[in-house]
């Protein structure tokens, strides 16, 4: 469903193209990530270590994170910012007219982790700055209500606080560090009832020669690990997962910091898309944004790795046995066929098989087995 966002007036139309431009950047980020979880080895290599009595599972390689990997995460958080700087100053200069070089500096979005701090850059804005920054406008206020010091218990990881650092890291020093990390590791004839009870392993870099399991030996223990890319906050121990990171500032600004600071009040239900066609121009931009995408680059790369590592193995594995089904090649060459997100909701159906307890649950299970045979035998037949 698609409206006109008419709480998003003509001159904070560019805010939407900054935000495209992030949410690119990001799926670029996704599929380079992408690339480098699908070489052969991918993002580390085992090897096998014993003393007689323990098995030792150690961290023989890492595969080494390509420099562009931190570059355009940098880029991204970049356009993150300038969307916030690029409204507010769009904002006052519809209200107050154009503005002197002196003042327009004074223009900025802060990023205070106390009341005193913000307060003090409040009041030189109040006696220095346009006249639209006064410490008792809606404008002002809406800045406030944004800042990391609302956030009592944890200001140091509010959205804008880490924005704010990372921007600035990249800015006078280097882009954010990013390294493999291997945050979940478990053994499949031991999972929990939940993934939340699953042990966590300390939240940073992975290092060569680490162990990260150890058995008897003679015990058989087949293993699932979760390694992923993290991203270190500037000035802190943690590495949080890089993707997961993105994906939280981006929402942020998108969903909350910009609309609050165009409306002056809680974000419209029609949210701002994710993105839209920037590359070309448009007559109707209004509606090019308001038909633009709400699925973002995040939900892109989730989907694509979910398509590549369990959705199309699955469907491939379930399909090729069953009875009648054409050769395990075909099969295969049935699901590469399917894009992302049809192998994605393929896959989906085949949650019918779980928690199966009568024979209706039984055949209706069997029916979506059927169901994706003829699919795959049709693809076959129209290849011939």
């Amino acid at each position: 469903m698609t409206t006109n966002l008419a709480w998003l007036p003509d001159h904070h139309l560019p805010v939407a193209a900054t935000l495209a431009h992030a949410d690119d950047l990001i799926g670029q980020v996704g599929e380079l990530l992408f690339a480098c979880q699908s070489e052969s080895d991918g993002l580390f290599e085992l090897r096998e270590e014993s003393d007689g009595v323990v098995n030792r599972a150690v961290v023989a390689s890492l595969t080494p994170i390509p420099r562009k990997l931190p570059m355009l995460v940098a880029d991204a958080l970049v356009a993150l910012r300038g969307a916030l700087e690029h409204t507010l100053f769009a904002e006052i200069v519809h209200r107050d007219g154009a503005l002197g070089e002196r003042v327009a500096k004074l223009v900025e979005m802060p990023a205070r982790s106390t009341r005193a701090d913000f307060d003090e850059w409040k009041e030189r804005r109040d006696r220095k700055g346009p006249p639209s920054l006064s410490a008792s406008g809606d404008l002002m206020c809406s800045i406030e209500s944004l800042q990391p010091f609302q956030r009592v218990k944890s200001p140091a990881d509010h959205p804008l606080t880490r924005l704010a650092s990372y921007t600035n890291h990249a800015k006078h020093r280097t882009p954010a560090v990013a390294a493999v990390m291997l945050p979940v590791v478990y053994r499949e004839d031991q999972l929990p009832k939940s993934f939340a009870d699953l042990p966590q392993r300390d939240e940073r870099p992975l290092q060569i020669g680490e162990v990260v399991f150890e058995s008897p030996v003679g015990d058989i223990v087949p293993l699932t690990l979760h390694p992923t890319v993290g991203l270190n906050r500037p000035g802190t121990d943690l590495w949080p997962v890089l993707m997961h990171e993105l994906r939280d500032i981006a929402e942020w600004v998108r969903m909350q910091a910009v609309p609050r600071l165009i409306t002056g009040g809680d974000p419209p239900t029609d949210a701002l898309p994710a993105s839209f066609d920037i590359s070309v121009g448009h007559d109707d931009e209004r509606r090019a944004i308001a038909e633009g995408s709400h699925t973002t680059g995040f939900d892109r790369q989730l989907t694509h790795l979910t398509a590549a590592k369990t959705a199309r193995p699955g469907l491939i594995e379930i399909v090729g046995m069953t009875p009648g089904a054409p050769s395990l090649d075909l099969v295969r060459r049935w699901a590469d066929h399917l894009t992302d997100e049809q192998a994605v909701e393929k896959a989906e159906r085949l949650e019918a098989f779980r928690n199966i307890t009568t024979a209706a649950d039984q055949a209706r299970a069997m029916g979506v087995v059927d169901g994706l045979l003829r699919e795959a035998q049709e693809f076959v037949d129209e290849e011939a």
